[in-house]
């Protein structure tokens, strides 16, 4: 089958060549050709959208996550049987399925009756990700969830955690996102805002993704459109 695979990151991110090792079998590469981190669902309709082919199974968009998907359900792999999106550099929880473009593209595949599976990993500052540790927690992941049936409408949001390196294996957990908001704070320079929320501040209700990933285990749930 075709698997497409993107990501809001940008095709030269190392999360997405991390990915793309975790995949058995052949896979196509859609991305975009730059960082499009937190541009939620946005489409480009108001200009063309260039296209470069760097191989048969490489190409790169001047457009966002969505657009990637787009573009290859109906222009590049009409029998696209799955799209991945990923590995994010950085977590994807709960309410952050809102803001998040890798999320976004597989919500897009959804949207046209394709499952999709999302992946982050979530940073611990000031530790640094280990993309071969993502990789095999990766696939370890799409072992698990690939035989498993996806209702329609539906698409997997995967967050996997940063460990210490001693720290054991993680388990693959499905669970509920938390609805719970991110922290708001803002530092004041006259009349600009800057935004300064800790994202490890978040609530952890227990039970939720935030929880099982921020807990060390891979926290894996299902999304509904």
């Amino acid at each position: 089958m075709t698997i497409i695979i993107t990501n809001d990151d940008g095709i030269d991110a190392p999360g997405i060549r991390a990915l793309q090792q975790a995949v058995p079998g052949e896979t196509t590469i859609v991305a975009p050709e730059k960082p499009y981190s937190g541009c939620g669902h946005q489409v480009t309709t108001h200009r063309g959208i260039k296209l470069d082919k760097r191989s048969n199974t490489e190409f790169a968009l001047d457009g966002t996550p969505v657009d990637c998907t787009r573009i290859a359900l109906t222009q590049i792999a009409t029998n696209t049987k799955l799209v991945l999106s990923g590995i994010n550099a950085g977590g994807n929880l709960g309410t952050d399925v809102y803001i998040s473009g890798t999320v976004a593209a597989v919500r897009e595949a959804a949207i046209h009756g394709i499952p999709g599976i999302a992946i982050s990993h979530w940073i611990k500052r000031p530790l640094l990700i280990d993309w071969q540790v993502a990789t095999r927690w990766t696939s370890m992941v799409l072992e698990d969830l690939l035989p498993r049936p996806v209702p329609p409408g539906s698409f997997w949001n995967v967050n996997l955690p940063h460990l210490e390196p001693d720290r054991l294996e993680p388990k693959i957990i499905l669970c509920e996102p938390s609805i719970d908001p991110l922290p708001v704070d803002f530092r004041v320079e006259e009349d600009t805002y800057f935004y300064q929320g800790e994202y490890a501040k978040r609530d952890r209700n227990p039970g939720t993704d935030v929880d099982v990933c921020f807990g060390g285990n891979i926290a894996v749930t299902l999304i509904r459109l």
